[in-house]
């Protein structure tokens, strides 16, 4: 499965996941607000989903940098994204190509002539966690990639942000949120197995306005498996908002599919 993700990274596209303070036209980055103790984890979760990022298409570019622990890549692939539907990410000359829809996940590397065309075991194996298309796109969005709805929250202060554990353990993982008080958008998600030595942590570096919207500027993802570490990092650029877009993506003929172990 390691060897299978390097491949893809180095043919430079595999930057959905699958992040630096710059600023762009049209774009502002945004400070961190003030802690108020007196709000409940209740509170804290409606006003996380009274500011999801509404949109409905987005037009950008996203440098990323990835790392194994042995060796590492930095590119910048084109992003275009048209919510709960698509989205496509292109290496440039579409060297790669990369897109997930709700029920699809598949890539292109013409460097290694191969491809993968399948479901969401790709990323759930990386991730060390089941993932969907919805937590895809709200780990992009920087939007909780759990129904925080589901459970009851206890809820302390660290780092001036909003810390969240469950009152109740899950059985099988672990999972901690933080919520930064500004636009009550995810500051960190983490998703542990300590028995199987697996973790996923995502920290949203800081945020920035698009238009009236807000979205993360730099994310860095760490997903460790044992004593394997992917470490990706995702930085935003240049984006815009409900343009009218197309998605071209046609897997090219006689490439070699990439099979899950």
């Amino acid at each position: 499965m390691a060897s299978s993700l390097t491949q893809y990274l180095r043919g430079c596209a595999y930057g959905v996941l699958t992040l630096l303070v710059f600023s762009c036209k049209g774009t502002k980055v945004l400070s961190n607000g003030s802690i108020d103790e007196r709000l409940s984890a209740k509170t804290i979760i409606k006003a996380h989903y009274q500011n999801k990022t509404n949109f409905k298409t987005l037009r950008g570019k996203v440098k990323i940098d990835y790392s194994n622990g042995e060796d590492g890549q930095s590119f910048t692939v084109s992003l275009r994204m048209e919510k709960d539907k698509g989205i496509w990410m292109s290496a440039p000359l579409g060297i790669v190509k990369a897109y997930i829809t709700p029920d699809r996940v598949s890539f292109y590397n013409k460097l290694q002539n191969d491809y993968f065309d399948g479901n969401f075991s790709y990323l759930s194996q990386l991730l060390g966690t089941e993932v969907d298309f919805n937590s895809v796109q709200n780990l992009l969005l920087g939007e909780a990639i759990f129904d925080l709805k589901k459970d009851k929250y206890g809820i302390s202060i660290t780092d001036n942000n909003y810390r969240l554990t469950p009152k109740t353990a899950r059985e099988l993982f672990k999972v901690l949120f933080q919520i930064e008080p500004n636009n009550f958008k995810m500051a960190t998600q983490q998703v542990s197995q300590p028995i199987k030595g697996r973790l996923l942590q995502i920290n949203y570096k800081n945020y920035q306005s698009v238009g009236p919207t807000v979205w993360p500027n730099v994310i860095s993802i760490s997903a460790i498996d044992g004593t394997i570490e992917n470490a990706i990092t995702l930085e935003y650029r240049n984006l815009e908002l409900n343009q009218k877009l197309n998605f071209p993506y046609a897997i090219p003929k006689g490439y070699k599919e990439i099979v899950l172990e």
